[in-house]
């Protein structure tokens, strides 16, 4: 009889699944504060585009998004969920706001983004 390795469960170096249980926040104070970004609109969105089990707008009790006043959203999970896709909603929103061309989302914590103003200089323009 032949002893063999035993399975560690997938192949080296292969990305592991997001994490169960997780809180991820947005921080958007910057372009709240400018009157430029619609708080509610953004949660509300959020509401209706995250997909649970491939049904959109069907959270349930796996997914909670809060807002904190005009300046953070918070979602909390209890499901796998990407942090990533977060990302790619947020970014999807501003694209609909026609924001896009202003603002970007920035990673600035393991849990969290902020929506920041491209930094813009005068000196680029006056090239010639």
């Amino acid at each position: 009889m032949a002893v063999g390795k035993i399975a560690t469960g997938g192949r080296p170096g292969a990305k592991s699944h997001a994490k169960v249980g997780e809180t991820f926040f947005i921080d958007f104070s910057g372009p709240a504060n400018d009157g430029v970004f619609d708080a509610a609109g953004f949660e509300r969105f959020l509401h209706e585009k995250i997909k649970v089990d491939g049904k959109a707008g069907a959270l349930g009790d796996d997914v909670k998004i809060t807002r904190e006043g005009e300046q953070k959203v918070i979602i909390k999970t209890t499901i796998p969920f990407s942090k990533r896709y977060l990302k790619y909603l947020t970014k999807k929103f501003l694209k609909r706001s026609q924001l896009r061309d202003w603002l970007r989302v920035v990673a600035t914590s393991k849990d969290g983004f902020e929506i920041k103003f491209f930094n813009v200089s005068m000196g680029a323009e006056e090239e010639e």
